[in-house]
């Protein structure tokens, strides 16, 4: 395990894209991120459940306000780190509707495994 600079411990140590000297290298430090994306997308629903449990109301489930704000944070990001904010946008529409289709159906399961008012 790995430890970044200024960071947490990494799981998925990987040599550096300007080390590689063959395609196994290439796609072993690709395999890596992707691990580590995956894992993290794990952790950010973890928050849309938190979202679930929280949320009163089920029209509170989808907020355009958040979702723009979201976008922009995104866009900014990926222009500081020099990745394509046209690229990350596209990505993150899915990744946010997905989540949104995500919290409605725990919204919705915690809503219907819950005990009617007054019953024990």
């Amino acid at each position: 395990m790995l430890v970044e600079p200024g960071g947490e411990a990494n799981a998925f140590p990987m040599i550096k894209p300007e080390q590689c000297q063959d395609m196994s290298e290439v796609r072993a430090g690709v395999d890596a991120l992707d691990e580590q994306i995956v894992t993290l997308l794990g952790k950010r629903m973890r928050f849309m459940d938190a979202a679930a449990r929280i949320k009163a109301r089920r029209d509170e489930v989808r907020d355009e306000r958040r979702k723009a704000d979201v976008m922009a944070h995104v866009r900014s990001v990926a222009e500081q780190v020099q990745f394509p904010p046209e690229v990350a946008a596209t990505l993150y529409e899915q990744l946010v509707e997905a989540s949104i289709a995500y919290e409605f159906v725990r919204f919705d399961s915690r809503r219907e495994t819950a005990p009617a008012d007054g019953a024990e």
